[in-house]
């Protein structure tokens, strides 16, 4: 059996030297300075395989791999969708909205002015997950158009939302 000690990279108040001393032949470490959802760069898991090997350990576990949590949770796909009304009545709305309540999926949704209706972000594993929410939407309600763009990367995300200056 491996006796493994958990290190939090350079930043880590205990040394790689004292965790050897300790009797310590493997180490479990990720690389804690990179934010969770980037990936890391082969140079940076080189780096830190050639500093735990010049320090006479191994690097035994993987303690994490940042990834996002959409990913992990099998929705790592966003596709935003673009609606045009096939009506225009309270009655259509409500059984639109309703429909779109109940896939959980559909994590945004919007009325909008302009071109378009209505917008939806949806979050899915892939292609056949859009394509599964896509074929709930047009059963529910008379439709003119449904578009979807699927997003290549995530650039920002956050809830926060700016105060006002004072």
């Amino acid at each position: 059996m491996e006796q493994t000690w958990r290190w939090f990279g350079e930043q880590d108040p205990i040394s790689l030297d004292h965790v050897r001393q300790a009797g310590a032949t493997g180490i479990v470490t990720a690389l804690h300075h990179v934010p969770s959802g980037r990936a890391w760069s082969a140079a940076e898991i080189a780096h830190r395989q050639a500093t735990v090997a010049a320090a006479g350990l191994n690097w035994s576990v993987c303690e994490s791999i940042p990834v996002p949590d959409a990913v992990k949770l099998g929705a790592g796909t966003t596709v935003f969708v673009m609606v045009r009304a096939g009506q225009h009545t309270p009655e259509w709305l409500e059984r639109f909205a309703e429909t779109v309540r109940k896939i959980p999926e559909i994590v945004e949704f919007y009325r909008m002015t302009g071109e378009v209706d209505y917008l939806l972000k949806v979050r899915v594993a892939d292609i056949a997950g859009y394509d599964r929410v896509y074929k709930q939407l047009i059963r529910s309600a008379p439709l003119t158009d449904v578009s979807g763009a699927f997003a290549m990367e995530e650039l920002k995300l956050t809830t926060s939302i700016p105060l006002p200056p004072h």
